[in-house]
C-alpha cells in the first residue's frame, strides 16, 4: 500500500462515528475535506447526485442521508448549518459520484467498496446456522493451512515429523501447553478423528486466526529454521489465547464438542443441494 493510499484510508476510518446501536456512519461536513473539497458548495453537488443514485436504486433517502443541523461558530454569534449523517452505503455512492480526477475519490471508492462488501459477508454470516458456519470457517482453514505448511516449509519445517512438531507447537500455544493427542483425550476423540471436524465454529475462529497470523508472522519474521518457525507458532498460539482469556471467553480446550463432525455436516447440506439444485449450500 502507497503511503498516500495508507494516509487516506486513515482518514476515512479516523472520521467514522459508531452508534449505540454499534452502526458505522460519517458526517457529510467531515467527508468533504478528506475528499479535498473545499467549497461545500461543490461538494453538495456530489452529495446531490449520490442521493438521486440511492433514489434510482430503490432505497429509503432517510436510512443512508439522515439530515441533521449543526451549531458553528460565526465571529461573534454562532448558527446551524445543514449536515448529514451518511451510511457506508451513502458514502460510496458519493465517492462514485466525486471527480474522477482526484486520486482521492479512487481510494475512497476502493476504500469503501471493500468496507461495504465485508459488511455484506459478515451479514450473511451471521444468518448461517452453527453448522453452516462450521462449514464455512473450516473450509478457510483448510486454504490457510495450506499456505501455512508452504511458510512452514520454506522456513525449514521439512519432514512430516517436523511439521507434526510445528503443529503442536501451535496448539501447545492456544489449548494451554496441550499437545494434539492431549486434546484428542481431552475431548473425547478417537485417534484417527481430526480435531479441527470436530470443533464448534467459536473454536474455529480461533484456530484460524492462529493459523493465519502464524503464517503471517513467518513470512515477516523471515523464519529460517525449524526451531525458530516452531517457536513462532507457540507465541502466536499463546498470544491468541491470552486474547480470549482478557475478553472472559471460553478457553478452545473448554469449548462443547459437536455431535456431529464436518464430513457429516457436508453430507447433509449437499443432500439438500439436490432436492434444491437451484440453490447453493449456504443459502439454507
Amino acid at each position: 500500500m502507497s503511503n498516500l493510499k495508507a494516509k487516506e484510508y486513515v482518514s476515512f476510518e479516523a472520521i467514522k462515528h459508531v452508534s449505540d446501536d454499534g452502526a458505522e456512519f460519517w458526517y457529510a461536513r467531515e467527508l468533504a475535506p478528506v475528499l479535498e473539497y473545499v467549497q461545500w458548495r461543490n461538494f453538495a453537488k456530489v452529495l446531490d447526485r449520490a442521493m438521486l443514485a440511492c433514489k434510482n436504486s430503490g432505497y429509503a433517502l432517510q436510512d443512508h442521508f439522515a439530515e441533521v443541523s449543526k451549531i458553528v461558530e460565526a465571529g461573534a454569534t454562532s448558527k446551524p448549518i445543514a449536515d448529514f449523517k451518511l451510511t457506508r452505503y451513502a458514502c460510496y455512492l458519493i465517492v462514485q459520484n466525486g471527480d474522477p480526477r482526484k486520486e482521492v475519490i479512487a481510494l475512497g471508492q476502493t476504500y469503501f467498496a471493500i468496507q461495504t462488501r465485508r459488511q455484506e459477508v459478515a451479514d450473511y454470516f451471521n444468518q448461517l446456522d452453527e453448522d453452516n458456519k462450521r462449514l464455512v470457517i473450516r473450509g478457510d482453514i483448510k486454504q490457510w493451512n495450506q499456505m501455512l505448511a508452504e511458510s512452514a516449509h520454506n522456513a525449514g519445517v521439512i519432514s512430516n515429523e517436523e511439521y507434526a512438531t510445528f503443529q503442536n507447537a501451535g496448539y501447545m500455544g492456544l489449548y494451554g501447553g496441550l499437545k494434539v493427542e492431549d486434546i484428542h483425550k481431552k475431548k473425547g476423540l478417537k485417534k484417527q478423528d481430526r480435531i479441527l471436524d470436530y470443533m464448534s465454529s467459536t473454536e474455529l475462529i480461533a484456530n484460524l486466526f492462529r493459523i493465519s497470523q502464524t503464517d503471517d508472522k513467518l513470512k515477516k519474521d523471515k523464519a529460517a529454521t525449524a526451531d525458530a518457525a516452531n517457536e513462532i507458532h507457540f507465541i502466536v498460539g499463546k498470544e491468541v489465547r491470552g486474547t480470549i482469556e482478557r475478553v472472559g471467553g471460553t478457553m478452545p480446550e473448554d469449548l462443547p464438542v459437536p455431535s456431529k463432525n464436518i464430513s457429516e455436516v457436508e453430507r447433509e447440506q449437499l443432500k439438500k443441494l439436490k432436492k434444491t439444485p437451484n440453490k447453493l449450500m449456504l443459502d439454507e
